[in-house]
């Protein structure tokens, strides 16, 4: 049986990553890349899906704590018992051309038995490859395309179609376990110095993390997300993961269990923002470009996610042979939802591409031309219904943060054309987001409940209404905005945490269970918080979230508030971007010019008048701030 989600570490090189439990099992790693077939699934099912486990052998009861070395993605496990202590330590170096792990078993005193068993399954479990010794300390296993090769000193023995070892450890030594993955028709990759591979591992990691620009609140955390975004990152692209696994609950028990290993639009410029405040230029500038190529092409043709190289057909099938996350199924790979109509992604874009012009980044010189292409197009599907931000597999609705978006794509559309001096039809864009702004105010408020509601004609809530301040639609001080935060925290607010659906609605054509808390979500409260100047209330919800991170500072999509456990794709993009802009925000609300929140929600309409309320509205921005000067509210362009 896999461990808690909460129990797991992660490892990777920036092409792909692995999960390791806290027993000494790898239980999780898609080779050679994110999107690849997992040749260990035992997460998604048992040990016989594919697992590498190096632990204290037999009876042995071991005392176990983690860390990873600081500022870096190398892993020591510490097992500590009655005979004495080894610390594993295990890590993914750099690519060169080939990948490996690296697992060194370290004496640190007394003797401790060992046990290692590797199960390599290729295809997801699926298939059991064949096994071959080539020469002392060499093993072999290939199927179909995939081989891997481990390479270690201590004798290995067949036994029931998994490959097994017990060693002794004592104190003084490094015992090294390499494990290679290669095509299979190619020859045996070159072997890897174990104590080198480290070394060099340790130095890329820290000169990374030595440039983290943050010095705030729980800095060691903020630093933690930031180097989990990088392990995300596909490293030839650009692109950046929502998560490296598929098929974890958001429901434990439930099938709401779906594939992240892809890039979302819809993370953009969240994630834009993170980086560059966190102090990765570099890596904002080339997830921008992966971005860019990715939606490359005719608007009509945009998707809502995109592989990591920007492979659009990422058709979604079940893998039946896995009996799923402590019995979660159906266990999917791919993921239909990239071929839904989510109109929120084109203000997402749009808002990517003027922060981008903002912070400087060189863009190409037909950018504009696309631009108003997409803004050409949305101007014809704006009005429609679709799935929106939650992807729901229902009928579409009018969604109200989908409307919202497209307001701020034609409103990032003028606000760069008036800055950069581009042309554009200004008048007809202005009409447009006059005439989406009117609407919204007109359908999307219920006077009854004083709230802005999930979907036209909807009376239930959604927390994805606390982005209104954060994209710039209002302030977060507006009125209106306040009875929402109020309606929010009073249905949506369960343990100090927030969930992302309402728990009294019940939603057409779809199974929805009870879910745990969103993490993402309760930090964007935090962030309204901040926009409305209450930092203390913005605080204190970001420890609750950090205090929900495991003993490594990862985080799920959700928290089980029930069951007391994560839940989800982890570890989960959204998440930690989340975390590390709440926490800028909460770190720089003296100096407003520097939150991520100011960022985006410059220009906020001053108010939201009663007449717009009631469909009255004349749709005029009462307030455009001149250049950059910073307005409250959260990604207001």
């Amino acid at each position: 049986m896999s461990s808690a989600i909460e129990d797991y570490a992660l490892i990777g090189d920036c092409l792909t990553a692995a999960l390791v439990s806290l027993e000494g099992s790898i239980d999780w790693l898609c080779w050679p890349t994110f999107d690849s077939d997992a040749c260990f699934a035992a997460l998604l099912g048992t040990h016989q899906h594919g697992r590498w486990k190096i632990a204290p052998a037999g009876s042995e009861q071991p005392r176990i704590s983690r860390r990873y070395q600081p500022g870096t993605l190398i892993l020591e496990t510490t097992f500590t018992c009655d005979s004495g202590e080894v610390v594993l330590v295990d890590f993914m170096p750099p690519r060169d051309r080939a990948s490996d792990i690296v697992r060194i078993v370290r004496g640190v005193r007394g003797t401790v038995h060992m046990s290692l068993e590797l199960i390599v399954r290729f295809g997801s479990g699926a298939n059991v490859p064949w096994v071959r010794r080539l020469r002392d300390g060499t093993w072999q296993a290939i199927a179909g395309p995939d081989m891997v090769v481990l390479r270690t000193p201590v004798p290995l023995h067949g036994q029931n179609l998994a490959t097994t070892s017990e060693f002794d450890v004592k104190a003084g030594d490094e015992i090294p376990f390499v494990l290679t993955y290669e095509a299979s028709h190619l020859q045996l990759p070159r072997a890897v110095n174990p104590l080198r591979a480290l070394q060099e591992t340790e130095d890329f990691w820290i000169e990374w993390s030595d440039r983290c620009s943050y010095h705030g609140h729980n800095r060691e955390l903020v630093q933690r997300s930031l180097i989990t975004l990088k392990a995300l990152t596909f490293a030839p692209t650009g692109g950046i993961v929502a998560a490296p696994t598929s098929s974890l609950p958001e429901k434990l028990g439930g099938q709401r269990n779906w594939d992240y290993r892809f890039c979302w639009l819809r993370d953009a410029t969240f994630t834009l923002l993170a980086l560059i405040n966190g102090g990765y230029t570099d890596e904002a500038v080339a997830w921008h470009n992966w971005l860019l190529r990715a939606v490359a092409g005719s608007p009509a043709d945009m998707q809502i996610m995109y592989g990591i190289a920007g492979q659009r057909r990422l058709l979604e099938w079940e893998a039946p042979w896995l009996p799923g996350y402590e019995g979660a199924t159906p266990v999917r790979f791919g993921n239909a939802a990239h071929a839904q109509l989510q109109l929120d992604t084109y203000g997402e874009l749009m808002d990517a591409i003027r922060q981008a012009r903002a912070f400087g980044i060189d863009l190409d010189a037909h950018m504009w031309a696309f631009e108003t292409a997409l803004l050409d197009h949305l101007e014809r599907i704006w009005h429609l219904p679709d799935q929106g931000i939650w992807e729901h597999r229902g009928p579409p609705q009018h969604y109200v943060l989908s409307k919202v978006m497209c307001w701020v794509a034609f409103d990032r559309g003028i606000k760069s054309a008036e800055e950069f001096g581009f042309k554009a039809p200004l008048d007809r864009w202005k009409a447009i987001r006059a005439r989406i702004r009117e609407e919204v105010c007109a359908k999307a408020f219920d006077k009854r409940s004083n709230s802005f509601v999930e979907a036209y004609g909807s009376k239930f809530l959604d927390a994805s209404l606390l982005l209104l301040p954060a994209v710039g639609f209002l302030k977060a001080n507006d009125p209106h905005m306040r009875g929402t935060v109020e309606n929010i925290e009073r249905h949506l607010m369960k343990d100090g945490l927030l969930l992302r659906h309402d728990p009294r609605q019940e939603r057409p054509g779809e199974t929805l269970p009870h879910e745990g808390a969103f993490l993402a979500c309760t930090l964007w409260l935090a962030d309204v918080y901040v926009l409305a100047g209450d930092i203390d209330k913005a605080h204190e919800l970001f420890d609750r979230v950090a205090a929900v991170a495991n003993d490594v500072g990862l985080l799920a999509e959700e928290f089980d508030l029930d069951a007391h456990r994560q839940t989800g794709n982890f570890p989960q993009a959204l998440t930690h971007i989340a975390l590390v802009n709440t926490a800028h925000n909460i770190h720089h609300a003296l100096n407003p010019a520097k939150e991520p929140a100011q960022q985006r929600a410059k220009g906020a309409p001053d108010e939201m008048v009663e007449a717009e309320a009631s469909g009255k509205a004349d749709g005029t921005n009462r307030r455009t701030p001149a250049g950059n000067e910073p307005v409250q509210s959260s990604r207001v362009g």
